[in-house]
């Protein structure tokens, strides 16, 4: 499968999952018609973070989730 489909589908298979097929549309309808800058909105939500907050959550997802050496180098 094309890397664009594969990220497109899991990164919306996420979005139904966490918020349901409703709100997943209306994110997807929100970000497409706001002037939304990626860039600006994860320097304000990291900026608000507390200091160690990030690389603990790091920690945490390394060890829930070990490398398995599967890797693809595109």
């Amino acid at each position: 499968m094309d890397q664009t489909i594969e990220i497109l589908d899991q990164g919306f298979s996420c979005l139904v999952e966490h918020l349901g097929i409703i709100n997943a549309e209306q994110f997807i309808a929100l970000i497409k018609r706001e002037n939304f800058d990626y860039t600006v909105w994860q320097r304000e939500y990291f900026d608000r973070m507390k200091q160690g907050e990030f690389a603990g959550s790091a920690i945490e997802y390394a060890e829930n989730h070990p490398y398995t050496g599967k890797a693809q180098i595109i």
